[in-house]
């Protein structure tokens, strides 16, 4: 019974990740670029701010600009999300013993964090073919990829196979923290949420709690997360992108890229298309969690029928 309660929860992860990525695809193509353009650079456009990338974005390459990458994006984002609640709710059955209600901020933090190391390990490649198709632009130099077939194909070619896991650090770092931040904060004001609205009503736990609630949850617990952490997705953007033309990357490894940035733009360029960010992700979670909480309610209901 707790095997397939674990692959329900993986379910309406996926279900809820490949939602969120169809809607909000265009703006996390405008993240990237932001987050990559450190004003060096000549093969990349630059915007003046958001609502200018997407119109600018959509004159010169049409729809598959706003939506390159975008079945990367799709496959990660599904496998991420069915994986990390998956092997969250496998940390937390494990921490709490069957006492899941009770566990500790401590707690669901080690299981959030446990959750994104993994996802991030059988990710990486997924997410830095996403980078690569949504950072080619009519100003590149290089002959650019066709689809995702022909860029694994040839940054197996060209790269080797190590070249999949460029940023895997700073991706560790961020999966972990990241989902670690985002699941304690949705967590605990969730407890908090239920005890409120469950004082005077004839249901208890989590059944008080309407798509409104977990809106609420999904998008405040989101914005502490991006806060935190944003400064890592900028290194491991500028760490993914493809190499110069005679072959060598950009920046060496994490270290090289806090550096220059550093160096040449300051606090700022460490919050590079956080604006484009928070308006993706925020929305996002929200309706992540609220279709993850209403499948999960289809299967309860499924199970008590059967």
């Amino acid at each position: 019974m707790a095997g397939k309660w674990e692959w329900e929860n993986a379910t309406a992860g996926a279900v809820a990740g490949f939602t969120t990525v169809a809607i909000m695809h265009p703006l996390d193509v405008v993240r990237t670029r932001f987050q990559v353009n450190d004003g060096r650079i000549s093969n990349l456009p630059s915007y003046k701010n958001t609502p200018n990338a997407l119109f600018t974005i959509a004159r010169s390459e049409g729809l598959r600009g706003l939506y390159a990458g975008f079945y990367p994006a799709v496959l990660g984002s599904s496998i991420s999300w069915g994986l990390f609640f998956f092997f969250y709710s496998r940390a937390k059955e494990r921490y709490s013993r069957d006492e899941k209600d009770n566990l500790s901020p401590g707690l669901h933090l080690a299981a959030a964090g446990e959750a994104g190391a993994l996802v991030s390990l059988c990710t990486n490649p997924l997410w830095l073919l996403k980078t690569r198709l949504q950072l080619q632009n009519p100003l590149h130099q290089t002959r650019q990829y066709s689809g995702v077939y022909d860029a694994l194909r040839t940054i197996l070619k060209e790269e080797g196979w190590t070249a999949l896991y460029r940023g895997i650090w700073p991706s560790l770092f961020l999966q972990v923290s990241h989902g670690a931040i985002q699941f304690t904060a949705y967590e605990e004001l969730r407890k908090v949420l239920v005890e409120f609205k469950s004082e005077g009503a004839k249901s208890k736990g989590a059944e008080v709690l309407n798509s409104l609630d977990y809106t609420f949850l999904g998008a405040s617990s989101k914005v502490a997360a991006i806060l935190f952490t944003y400064p890592i997705q900028v290194i491991r953007s500028r760490l993914q992108q493809r190499p110069n033309t005679d072959g060598v990357p950009r920046y060496a490894d994490s270290f090289h890229v806090v550096r220059e940035t550093a160096r040449f733009e300051g606090v700022r360029g460490f919050y590079k298309g956080i604006t484009a960010n928070l308006l993706k992700n925020v929305p996002a979670s929200a309706v992540t969690f609220v279709v993850y909480e209403n499948v999960l309610k289809v299967f309860k209901l499924t199970r008590r029928k059967d």
